[in-house]
């Protein structure tokens, strides 16, 4: 078995239409809400996305974990929206320390992948690039943004349960 240190890949499948989950990955108000950010305006192809962490309305557990990052800045770029399909952004993993500039380094590429399955919508989130990252940051992370991405896959299922509309 090979150890795969370039990506992360996430699946869940959620009970909700590909239009409701398609809303929920590419609205920046509704991924804000269950993701744990408030960002600045809509996300629209090649826009860079400013925002500040706030806990997510999702989760009151995964709510304290975000507390003490309220406030924080956070930043990526939207790279691809096909509707109903595919949406897609670039950002720097796990670039939390104050006061460093990751704006020299690789970003990663975050994908949310929608497709239609009996019962509802498969959702895959693929995380790839780490192998670009320094290698003083790498394992770092990526050991951060797989537990995050799980976390994630969570969040979005309560927000649909409770969001339904």
């Amino acid at each position: 078995m090979s150890i795969v240190t370039d990506r992360i890949e996430k699946k869940i499948t959620l009970r909700a239409p590909v239009s409701r989950v398609w809303r929920a990955v590419s609205d920046a108000r509704e991924f804000g809400a269950w993701f744990g950010v408030k960002f600045d305006g809509p996300f629209v192809a090649g826009a860079r996305m400013t925002g500040r962490i706030t806990p997510t309305q999702a989760d009151p557990e995964v709510a304290k974990l975000q507390e003490p990052h309220a406030g924080k800045a956070f930043d990526f770029t939207v790279d691809r929206m096909e509707p109903e399909r595919l949406f897609s952004f670039r950002w720097h993993p796990f670039a939390v320390e104050p006061g460093v500039d990751y704006s020299k380094e690789p970003a990663t590429l975050v994908v949310f992948e929608l497709a239609e399955v009996e019962g509802g919508t498969l959702l895959t989130i693929t995380e790839s690039g780490f192998d670009r990252i320094p290698l003083e940051r790498r394992a770092k992370a990526f050991a951060a943004n797989e537990g995050g991405w799980e976390h994630q896959t969570k969040l979005i299922a309560k927000y649909l349960l409770r969001h339904e509309a």
